[in-house]
């Protein structure tokens, strides 16, 4: 088995077995799926109450406890599968355990050589740059690429909820088995967590119909700093105030969806710092509804720790698989997506989605140049075209501060596109002093993964951390503008959702632009008026008290 150090690190979080260099099913577990695979007549796994039962045993044989599962989570399948209900009717139930338990046993008795054929190829991908699956922790930055049959074998995976528990809590990874999915089902059942497992059924019958051919990249960005921490910020508010960077086009959508937009551009993800948030659980607003409808970003909560304050994840190449309506308790599956995205060179969709946690319930705070550093630096990292910054590293770092910043030790300072390693995978921990050895021996490693890096498109996204987060709009609308402004993002397509507070948006950028001012002046401006309301100087919200004759009356109705 090649890749050996990648294979260890996520090794105890998938349930497979390892023995001379060779991945494996215990015979107990393969006897298991070899009989689902033939059918309820050979399985008797005919039922949902008998299918837990087959979990059970599977997991016992994986020496796995069933007791870290949900304990609703029996009744969750019942439910699912036994209950008449408007979920799925018998006749559906019955073509379930007929045709799709069976494909799904068939697809998980093909882990291990999926697994096996992924390690053996991915660091021949591309030249220079580890793609295997492995453990990518805070602060490590690297990609991994998956074919999407690989992906569908680990929601298999999850979906018969054989993934070890025990040891996740402990690396911040968020659950990956769909237990608590099923359990929430059984515990609180609505209509809008009913639509998100249909998405999740439809996706099954998807791929074990016809299974796709593409791949999937998941990345960890991380900004540059001096120190990694939870608390670093970098740039410094100093860096932003003289940033002479033009402001981009900003264009403002009062109706619309993100995932919708028709430009290619970076789609934005309004995350948990635990990727997908409450996907697997009774969540339902933005990030949870994008991991239904395109369930193959899953497979990153695998693998994906928590995200600190100066990382993001992009994940490009995700299938769009259904249709739906409404938001949260209003969601509702209303069937079969065909995505037409197109493919680029190494199979995946253009499909790009960016991850960027927001503060969460920031109220006041969020007023503070502190908290401001954070949203706009978290934002910058996703937006960021990850080439493009190493060939113009002031984006970071002012030259005088560049010899310092550059001494530190490699790992640490947070190399943005991919593991600081040769194509060997040997890491580079010799400390390079000279900046530009440095900077053109990374530049190296990044010119020969051109196809995997990301291209000069737009940013496309709304009302990030404004929702059950309570950030505000106005602040958020225009962080986000700076922040895809500074990443040399040619435009911004902002989706207001028909939120009031930004039904004068449109007016407000023309007006910024048409005055010609950069982002060093729009952060300004943001600065002073954040200073004025943290000193209770003012009660507007941004917009009316930068343009007072938009409407004297606006006042802010964030609550204080």
């Amino acid at each position: 088995m090649e890749n050996r150090e990648d294979l260890n690190s996520i090794l105890p979080f998938l349930p497979l077995l390892l023995r001379s260099s060779s991945l494996y099913w215990p015979p107990r577990v393969v006897e298991a799926l070899k009989a689902m695979s033939e059918g309820p007549s050979h399985s008797r796994v005919d039922s949902g109450e008998v299918l837990w039962q087959a979990i059970s045993d599977m997991r016992r044989s994986l020496s796995l406890s069933t007791r870290l599962l949900s304990p609703s989570a029996p009744k969750g399948y019942a439910f699912l599968f036994d209950e008449v209900s408007n979920l799925i009717h018998g006749r559906e139930s019955k073509r379930w355990f007929d045709e799709f338990i069976p494909a799904l046993a068939r697809l998980l008795l093909q882990l291990p050589y999926l697994l096996e054929m992924h390690f053996r190829e991915a660091d021949d991908v591309v030249g220079g740059v580890k793609t295997g699956l492995r453990l990518l922790e805070p602060q490590q930055a690297g990609v991994v690429l998956l074919s999407q049959e690989l992906i569908g074998a680990l929601l298999a995976c999850a979906f018969f909820c054989l993934f070890p528990v025990s040891n996740r809590s402990a690396k911040d990874l968020p659950v990956i088995n769909f237990d608590h999915l099923f359990a929430s089902l059984y515990e609180s059942y609505s209509e809008s967590h009913e639509s998100k497992i249909l998405c999740i059924m439809h996706y099954f019958e998807r791929v074990c119909s016809c299974m796709p051919t593409g791949t999937v990249s998941f990345e960890r960005k991380i900004l540059p700093a001096e120190c990694h921490n939870s608390s670093t910020t970098a740039p410094d508010a100093d860096f932003w105030s003289k940033s002479d960077i033009s402001l981009c086009a900003f264009k403002v959508h009062s109706s619309g969806l993100i995932e919708d937009q028709p430009d290619n551009a970076l789609e934005v993800d309004f995350a948990n710092k635990y990727l997908g948030g409450g996907a697997l659980n009774r969540g339902c607003v933005q990030e949870e509804i994008r991991f239904m409808i395109n369930p193959e970003l899953i497979a990153g909560m695998l693998f994906l720790p928590r995200m600190d304050d100066n990382e993001a994840i992009e994940i490009v190449g995700a299938e769009r698989f259904s249709c739906y309506t409404g938001y949260a308790s209003s969601f509702r599956f209303t069937g079969d997506y065909i995505d037409k995205k197109t493919m680029d060179p190494f199979k995946r969709r253009r499909t790009r989605i960016v991850a960027i946690d927001a503060l969460c319930a920031p109220k006041m705070r969020h007023f503070k140049d502190i908290c401001l550093l954070r949203e706009i630096n978290k934002a910058l990292c996703g937006f960021l075209i990850h080439r493009k910054s190493w060939q113009h590293q002031s984006l970071f770092i002012d030259k005088g501060e560049s010899e310092m910043q550059l001494d530190s030790n490699d790992k640490d300072a947070g190399l943005l596109h991919t593991e600081t390693s040769t194509s060997h995978g040997t890491p580079l921990n010799d400390v390079e002093t000279n900046r530009e050895k440095h900077a053109s021996n990374f530049v190296r490693d990044v010119e020969g993964s051109d196809c995997l890096d990301h291209e000069d498109v737009g940013v496309a996204t709304g009302n990030w951390g404004c929702g059950v987060f309570g950030g505000d709009p106005e602040l958020k609308a225009m962080i986000q503008w700076l922040a895809a402004s500074q990443a040399q993002r040619p435009f911004i397509s902002y989706y207001t959702f028909g939120a009031e507070a930004l039904e004068n948006l449109d007016q407000v950028t023309k007006w910024i632009l048409s005055h010609d001012w950069t982002v060093g002046d729009l952060w300004n401006m943001v600065l002073e008026y954040s200073a004025q309301r943290l000193c209770k100087q003012t009660n507007l919200g941004f917009f009316s008290w930068l343009l007072p004759s938009l409407d004297t009356t606006n006042e802010a109705t964030w609550p204080s």
